[in-house]
């Protein structure tokens, strides 16, 4: 455990990436940093990202620089972890916010150039699923490596991590890739079976709780915290679409066997492996009463209102 004495409130902060998740982080932390003396907000982003002429990372990177967030450039596939040490060195504080894209080193690699850097406070990817409960060797590779980082963070006591466990994005239940909401066909394609949970926050409202967790006091510190919009069955999910749309939804359900068997026809497919550890229902889904929304009474929105607000009318 570290000194809670030897670490300031954090100040200097560095968000990793601006993506799904690093606005609304990005806009939440710089909001609350205003109230902290002496605070500045900066973010990590590729060369590439700031080259892009896509109109949506042109708007990014102009609300970036209207909330007055330094941009520090990096790459998370080609620095190397002495040259993100040197990076991250300047901050008291890092977030990281970059998913799962860059690979499969990247988590345990941002992670050692933070204790490398000596930085105070540590928050890593770790947005999503309870990785301890699901253990080693499922289904989704990249859980492991996950557990990798968990295991060099406990391992010492020189730098505060905190992980925040959100469940999956709301909005990723009804993107056709995930294949669980079938929208133009009214079908719901439940993972495992109708029974089986799944917790699930927007990432609007990680990106509030997350400020709020970094700015907390007492401080927070080699927690992991639980957040949840939702926890839902897929059953419940197939009843709430009928409630508010207003037309029935066909059930179907994807047996645990029948998702490993596609998952072994196909090895390195990143939906299947996601999907049948989904299935298997562990470490997915927790109670929404014990979390931290919910014992700070922050309000957070469910399924129901995302479904009135982005599909209904």
């Amino acid at each position: 455990m570290t000194n809670d004495s030897s670490i300031p409130t954090s100040r200097d902060i560095l968000v990793i990436g601006a993506g799904e998740l690093g606005m609304p982080v990005i806009r939440n932390v710089v909001r609350r940093a205003k109230d902290v003396e002496g605070s500045s907000v900066s973010v990590l982003l590729r060369a590439g990202a700031l080259a892009s002429t896509a109109p949506d990372k042109q708007r990014d990177i102009a609300e970036i620089k209207n909330l007055g967030v330094k941009i520090v450039e990096g790459d998370l596939v080609k620095n190397t972890v002495d040259e993100f040490a040197s990076i991250f060195a300047d901050y008291d504080t890092v977030i990281g916010c970059t998913g799962i894209t860059a690979g499969l080193q990247t988590p345990m690699k941002v992670a050692q150039a933070a204790l490398q850097a000596g930085v105070p406070r540590y928050f890593p990817w770790q947005f999503g699923v309870d990785f301890d409960v699901i253990g080693r060797g499922s289904p989704q590779d990249i859980f492991d490596s996950q557990l990798d980082v968990r295991d060099l963070l406990r391992s010492q006591d020189q730098t505060e991590w905190v992980i925040i466990s959100t469940g999956m994005f709301m909005n990723y239940l009804f993107e056709p890739g995930s294949g669980m909401v079938d929208l133009p066909n009214d079908t719901v394609n439940a993972l495992g079976s109708l029974e089986t949970a799944v917790t699930v926050t927007t990432p609007e409202d990680i990106g509030v709780l997350t400020a709020d967790i970094l700015f907390a006091e007492p401080r927070i510190r080699d927690e992991i915290v639980y957040l949840a919009g939702d926890t839902i069955t897929y059953g419940e999910l197939a009843e709430t679409l009928e409630t508010v749309l207003e037309r029935p939804f066909r059930r179907v359900v994807w047996t645990v066997p029948s998702l490993l068997d596609e998952l072994a026809a196909d090895p390195d497919n990143m939906t299947r492996k996601y999907r049948a550890v989904f299935a298997q229902g562990r470490g997915v889904a927790w109670a929404k009463d014990d979390t931290y929304n919910a014992r700070h009474a922050i309000p957070v929105t469910d399924l129901r209102q995302w479904v009135e607000e982005n599909l209904a009318g």
